[in-house]
């Protein structure tokens, strides 16, 4: 591990980025380049003490899931985050391994839904990016430690879950798990994918059960019922965009014009974000309190 080497990279690559690439308030009293500190920790989902020990070059070796956490904030390019990993005495992502890295166009697409919530998926159900609306939705995303920042993870042995009618808990289960039946297929030798399907069969009755069925689950989209604690259930359409290439998968919530869904999410949009302003204001940020993304099953 590179120590000074990494600590420079961090640093240049911290400063060059503007705090518009990332949908950050550049404010009126901002006077260092780039992003600060916090705002890549809290982009990363690590303290600010371990990235100002990175910094400066007395840091620990970052594990891999902090590496690639610091390069989706960072916003690098494949081949930057390959150096990255050198750079920490790490091994990139091989091919054939599920894919963790966003695309920067694709966090630009999300910058452009300001009224609709929307989170970035990868194939073993992580949550890689989420923009404000869905921070208002369903809480704020960074309240959950990165290595659990996962759905499946979260619908069956989390703490961040809402009650859902019985009737859609198990069906939405099922989908869940039907997905990454097809990715353990895809990525039989993915050491993340293999960990996350052990812990849950190991701790979950449950996802065990579901498991064991071997069920393929055919929907793309849903409807789904959404609690919230100060506008109630709320009734919205969950599309699913694929991201081509990475095997990822953009959820996108939205409700018809002229429903109570669409007055609630226009409300949302105006008292949720001034709620959680002061948290966050982009994606990759913050993970989910007090609601339920972990029954977002495609």
């Amino acid at each position: 591990m590179d120590r000074t080497e990494l600590g420079s990279t961090l640093r240049i690559w911290r400063e060059r980025l503007r705090p518009s690439d990332v949908g950050v308030p550049a404010g009126l009293r901002r006077r260092t380049p780039g992003l600060r500190r916090e705002e890549v920790a809290a982009l990363a989902g690590v303290s600010v003490d371990y990235l100002t020990r990175l910094e400066q070059g007395r840091g620990p070796r970052p594990s891999d899931g902090v590496l690639s956490a610091l390069a989706r904030a960072l916003r690098v390019t494949d081949a930057e985050r390959d150096h990255l990993f050198h750079l920490a005495g790490s091994a990139p992502p091989l091919p054939g391994r599920i894919r963790s890295a966003v695309r920067p166009s694709v966090l630009r697409l999300m910058d452009r839904f300001t009224d609709l919530p929307a989170l970035l998926l990868d194939a073993k159900s992580d949550v890689l990016a989420w923009n404000p609306m869905a921070v208002a939705l369903l809480g704020d995303l960074s309240s959950i430690p990165p290595t659990r920042r996962n759905i499946a993870r979260q619908a069956f042995t989390g703490t961040h879950r809402v009650e859902f009618y019985a009737e859609e808990r198990e069906r939405l289960d099922r989908a869940l798990v039907s997905d990454l039946r097809r990715s353990a297929a895809r990525y039989p030798a993915d050491p993340g994918l293999q960990r996350l399907v052990s812990d849950l069969r190991a701790a979950s009755a449950d996802f065990e059960r579901l498991w064991t069925l071997r069920e393929l689950d055919e929907r793309h989209g849903d409807t789904k019922r959404i609690r919230h604690p100060e506008l109630g259930v709320l009734e919205l359409d969950c599309n699913v965009l694929e991201v081509r290439g990475d095997d990822q998968v953009l959820l996108v919530y939205s409700a018809a014009p002229g429903t109570p869904a669409a007055e609630a999410l226009s409300l949302l949009r105006v008292i949720g974000l001034q709620d959680v302003g002061h948290t966050s204001t982009d994606y990759a940020r913050t993970p989910i309190q007090g609601q339920d993304i972990t029954q977002g099953g495609r």
